[in-house]
């Protein structure tokens, strides 16, 4: 179990594996094969390769070491920064409220396992320059095998019809190679044996990915130098937004914890459950024919229970997200600011791997051309084929879109029709009572349809994530950053439509367009559409958030925990049977799940998803940040666990930020204050109560006496097409009111059944609370956005003092070459 070759000095960089099946696929590969030992590096021919096989005599592993030469001499290629003298800047001074976080903290070999020093990119030329205290352990092992990987991913092997053939994904996609991956340490459950291997692998399982650390804090610095920049970022990003999270879910949750407590303070409630008064209210059927009349007070706890998220909180939770959302946005600016000087990010624009061409567009390019940059010629996509190819994606994109919106069109018929039969079913005239108090028509309805919303997402994203790789790869983006960029954009699109619809649909279209008895309004002229509860849509918006939020986010931990721990349990019950002395250390990484280049892609989106939960339907919903925190702190863990113990060790890579995800993270923050207005205004009940409480009530001791009577326009039931009227109507009833807030005239007014000009006041009063919340809002985001600059003014410091000295080193370092030579 060791990482290095038997000599115990040279370490495996890098390992490729192929499987020798003596067929005729191995016939036709086997040129590739040795020529890539033999040719294929031909531009570093100073790797050192050997072969071995395994111990079932099937697969073949070829260990590749990089030498010194070779590492100095792509160290200066990809720019890579080096120590070249310890950081004398003076650490901030200590809080003296840091003993109140003792317990979260981690020892500080594991928080900093190296010193902090002024670097400088490398070079050949000056390697008197850098603190070379030892040249085997100078290059820290992610920095080798993303080295060894650049190398890899860009050195030719042959030629195929006068085209150059280069790139191990290219090998490894016509299956000459079978896997290529950098080695982990040592076993995540022990140390190493090897007194020279680091056992950082062990440390990070011991003090990170084990679920009882939950509350400890993360080992940034220790995950960057094991993993690199690019997965340490995003864990400092995921940490940061947990820990945002929890002043969203306190907040939230007494926003809660107030509807909870005046429950019984709500004077809608409290009339509609009176058998005085919602007992002797007569309600219109909730389908054509087959339903019949029902009295108001059967939905009384339904209406008691939707004050929990209707209530006057709602408006301030909705503000006090949009406030939160730019503190988050703002802060972590400053978080990744800092994380960047800590890091030698600094200066770092993109990596030269994530800007240079890709082999692919390399490879499938034939034509070229001469850059004005670099004069050199380099191979171009013509217009006329990057229009074909564009028009291509853009019709499929388009075309499963739509299909997201016809699953949406099928949900909702499934909705109303079932809606009709659910209606028919829990209502009855002998008693007027429902089979269940709490669940009405329309909240059975909607937890079924939500439910089946939640299958059909499910089943279209597996699908998507498939297509959506196929046309970006038949895009042929030009570098490795152009293609994570067009796939990130393809994903959130169709994941935004997918996952957002249905709950768009609750929010700002349901009950809106349902007109009146006797001119109902159907959907393809057969299925009437649906109405909201007498309580409002609210509680049905935060049953359809709570099940797709919370499947999303319990099936998501199922597919990132137990079904690699599933697979690798199943590739190891063979080794099982060997010694464990014959079970190399390579052997054990081939056997291990494949995290990819788009692993961590998948992680952000999986957040941002999530993201999008809390704060475009916050209002609805208080408890969401509550169940995003708790998700998170599960997240963190499984995430860790996973890439520590089921996944190989991905290819080290550098990133200064969370990329495009941060534009996406600023529209959504945008976004999110127009649905929630929109929300408080046209969802919740709270405008029209005010208006009442305003302007129409006419009890001075208590204003909220008579809304319920007020809201439900009369219908006169002799008034009733054949289309509509009720089959039985056994008791006789004259009048019925309607389900829904709907203001409209008497039957026995000059103006029957149009509109009240209270309607008109209360759509009044609902567009000037939209343009005042947005306004409010907007001014004080922007306000906080000024207030707190990106950069802090420490970090500011310190960066243009380590620039000084670094200057100031090289200088004094060309000095001394200069006086030297003469």
């Amino acid at each position: 179990d060791s990482i290095f070759f038997r000599d115990g000095v040279r370490r495996i960089d890098f390992v490729l594996s192929y499987v020798d099946d003596l067929n005729k696929e191995w016939e036709k590969n086997n040129y590739s094969h040795k020529s890539c030992n033999k040719t294929q590096f031909s531009l570093m021919s100073d790797l050192t390769f050997l072969g071995q096989e395994s111990e079932d005599g099937k697969i073949y592993f070829v260990k590749i070491h990089a030498p010194w030469e070779v590492l100095i001499t792509y160290a200066e290629v990809l720019n890579i920064k080096v120590p070249i003298k310890e950081n004398d800047i003076p650490s901030a001074v200590e809080n003296p409220l840091d003993c109140l976080l003792a317990p979260l903290r981690l020892p500080e070999k594991v928080m900093h396992p190296e010193p902090d020093y002024f670097t400088a990119p490398f070079s050949k030329e000056k390697q008197e320059l850098y603190l070379i205290n030892d040249e085997s352990t100078f290059f820290s092992p992610s920095m080798r095998n993303r080295i060894v990987n650049y190398i890899l991913t860009r050195c030719p092997y042959g030629t195929e019809e006068g085209k150059k053939k280069f790139g191990i994904k290219r090998l490894l996609n016509n299956g000459t190679y079978s896997a290529a991956y950098p080695l982990h340490d040592c076993q995540y459950w022990k140390k190493a044996n090897d007194p020279n291997c680091d056992n950082e692998r062990y440390t990070l399982y011991m003090e990170w990915a084990r679920f009882l650390r939950f509350y400890k804090e993360q080992p940034l610095d220790l995950i960057r130098k094991y993993y690199g920049e690019k997965i340490g970022i995003y864990f400092a990003w995921l940490g940061f937004y947990t820990e945002m999270l929890f002043l969203a879910a306190v907040v939230g949750l007494i926003c809660f914890l107030y509807g909870l407590f005046t429950m019984d303070e709500n004077m809608s409630s409290k009339e509609i459950c009176d058998p005085a008064i919602g007992g002797e209210i007569i309600m219109c059927p909730l389908c054509d024919r087959e339903c019949e009349y029902w009295r108001l007070n059967t939905t009384c706890e339904s209406s008691e229970y939707s004050h929990l998220f209707d209530n006057v909180a709602t408006l301030f939770f909705a503000i006090f997200m949009g406030i939160w959302v730019t503190l988050f946005l703002e802060f972590w600016k400053r978080r990744q600011a800092r994380l960047k000087y800590e890091w030698d990010l600094v200066d770092f624009e993109e990596e030269q791997q994530q800007l240079q061409l890709r082999p692919e567009y390399e490879a499938k390019c034939t034509q070229k051309k001469k850059n004005p940059v670099t004069q050199e010629m380099e191979p171009y996509l013509p217009i006329t084929s990057q229009a074909v190819r564009f028009c291509i994606s853009g019709t499929t994109v388009l075309f499963w879109v739509s299909l997201i919106i016809a699953s949406m069109i099928a949900v909702i018929v499934y909705r109303l029709a079932v809606y009709a039969a659910f209606a028919s079913l829990m209502e009855n005239t002998q008693s007027l009572q429902p089979i269940s108090g709490l669940l009405t028509p329309q909240l059975a309805t909607s937890v079924t349809a939500s439910c089946l919303n939640f299958v059909i997402i499910m089943i279209l994203n597996f699908l998507y994530e498939r297509i959506a790789i196929w046309i970006t790869d038949m895009e042929i983006p030009r570098t490795h950053m152009e293609y994570e960029n067009r796939l990130t954009m393809k994903m959130f699109l169709f994941q935004f439509v997918n996952y957002y619809s249905s709950c768009f649909y609750v929010a700002f279209f349901k009950g809106k367009f349902v007109g009146y008895p006797g001119a109902y309004t159907y959907m393809f002229n057969r299925w009437r559409n649906e109405e909201c509860d007498p309580a409002g849509c609210l509680i049905e918006l935060t049953t359809q958030l709570t099940i797709v939020m919370a499947g999303k986010q319990i099936w998501g931990n199922i597919q990132e925990a137990v079904v690699p721990w599933i697979c690798n349990w199943w590739g190891r019950r063979k080794a099982r049977n060997n010694p464990e002395n014959l079970y190399s250390r390579w052997e054990q990484d081939h056997d291990l799940q494949i995290f990819g280049a788009l692993g961590l892609f998948y992680e952000y989106l999986e957040m941002v998803i999530q993201f999008g939960f809390i704060t475009l339907f916050v209002a609805s919903f208080p408890l969401a940040p509550l169940l995003a925190l708790m998700n998170n702190i599960l997240e963190i863990r499984v995430d860790s666990w996973k890439l520590t113990t089921q996944y190989r060790r991905p290819v080290a890579a550098k990133a200064h930020s969370i990329g495009v995800w941060q534009e996406i993270l600023n529209g959504m923050a945008i976004l999110s204050v127009v649905t929630n207005a929109f929300i408080v205004a046209f969802t919740s009940d709270m405008i029209p109560r005010l208006v009442y409480y305003y302007a129409y009530s006419e009890n001075e001791d208590s204003p909220m006496s008579g809304y319920i009577n007020n809201s439900l326009s009369v219908f006169q039931i002799s008034d009733f097409p054949d289309r509509n009227k009720p089959k039985l109507n056994p008791e006789n009833f004259v009048i019925c009111r309607l389900v829904y807030r709907d203001y409209r005239y008497p039957p026995d007014h000059e103006r029957r059944y149009l509109h009240t000009m209270q309607f008109w006041h209360i759509l009044a009063a609902k567009l000037a609370f939209i343009i005042i919340m947005e306004h409010v809002v907007f001014i004080v985001k922007f306000f906080v956005a000024w207030m707190i600059p990106d950069v802090p003014a420490d970090v500011k410091a310190k960066i243009k003092r380590e620039k000084y000295l670094t200057q100031k080193i090289l200088h004094e370092y060309e000095l001394e070459k200069l006086k030297e030579r003469l």
